[in-house]
């Protein structure tokens, strides 16, 4: 039931049809080429949740907050150390009070050549929010994420990848080069609001390429890591396979509280000893990638 009391099936065509073109998928920005002729680009990236998992929904428990800790505390220096090792530099997405309550962390990662981007205040869900307050948190953490790690952000990822009707016209405002929520293609484009082209990239996201399906757990619900490393590191490749095959773009989402683990982070090691298995691959930044893509494109 909708919020005026009419069913879906009772709304108007014109209704349906504004809802679906709030927030389109515009034309490819796939690029003829990347940098140096590489046939493939790879954007790995880590979502730095964690406490703020626990935090945003009022929650105290030490327990849950001792898992989100686990991430800043053992999760980030191992990869770190792990890209260092590879000479990969990668894009992490960080709610601002992660940054906040962990500002060396951020300042590390930066002065490493790492991208820092915006991942809401306290990984808050936007759809959930007035579109006031959507806009107060989301300026207020780009400011924050600049105080901290010394980098403005030109991108962001929204918390859940839960994007409200409102958040790209927040981005636009702000002048954000890309957003990386959305699942609406393989390869970037360009995204729409209301039917018109906005100049922002859509770097697209996918929960098949992402740890916490398959590795999440939560104790107080049916949340449970339910699949081996082999098979995510199965998985993980085939993906990757399919877009170096199209010669297109591999974004790979991790969060450090569960990709840390050492379980988790010798698939991310074998991934990328994969990946470097074959010729022609490009390592980026989400920025660097939205960048690509917009200079070739002619944005």
């Amino acid at each position: 039931m909708s919020g005026d009391g009419e069913e879906p099936w009772q709304w108007p065509q014109d209704r349906w049809r504004a809802i679906v073109n709030k927030v389109r998928a515009g034309r490819s920005l796939k690029p003829a080429s990347w940098p140096g002729g590489a046939r493939c680009a790879v954007a790995l990236s880590f979502d730095s949740d964690h406490e703020s998992t626990t935090l945003r929904l009022g929650q105290t428990s030490p327990g849950k907050l001792s898992q989100g800790e686990y991430g800043s505390r053992a999760g980030i220096p191992r990869i770190r150390r792990l890209l260092d090792r590879h000479g990969i530099r990668a894009s992490f997405f960080v709610p601002a009070v992660v940054a906040e309550l962990h500002p060396e962390e951020q300042r590390a990662l930066a002065d490493e050549g790492h991208e820092i981007g915006i991942h809401g205040w306290i990984h808050e869900y936007n759809s959930q929010l007035p579109p006031a307050a959507e806009r107060e948190l989301q300026l207020r953490s780009a400011d924050t994420l600049e105080r901290i790690s010394g980098q403005r952000p030109v991108g962001m990822r929204t918390p859940s990848w839960d994007f409200s009707a409102t958040t790209l016209a927040i981005a636009r405002e702000m002048g954000l080069l890309y957003d990386s929520s959305l699942m609406a293609d393989d390869e970037p484009y360009e995204l729409l609001e209301d039917g018109e082209p906005t100049g922002v990239v859509e770097l697209p996201v996918e929960w098949i390429r992402d740890d916490a399906v398959y590795w999440g757990m939560d104790r107080a619900s049916a949340i449970r890591p339910y699949t081996a490393p082999s098979s995510v590191s199965e998985i993980f490749r085939r993906e990757f396979d399919g877009a170096y095959g199209e010669n297109g773009l591999y974004i790979l989402t991790m969060h450090p509280h569960i990709s840390g683990h050492h379980s988790r982070i010798q698939v991310l090691d074998e991934l990328i000893g994969h990946i470097k298995g074959h010729d022609g691959i490009w390592f980026a930044t989400h920025a660097e990638v939205a960048a690509w893509c917009r200079q070739e494109a002619g944005l």
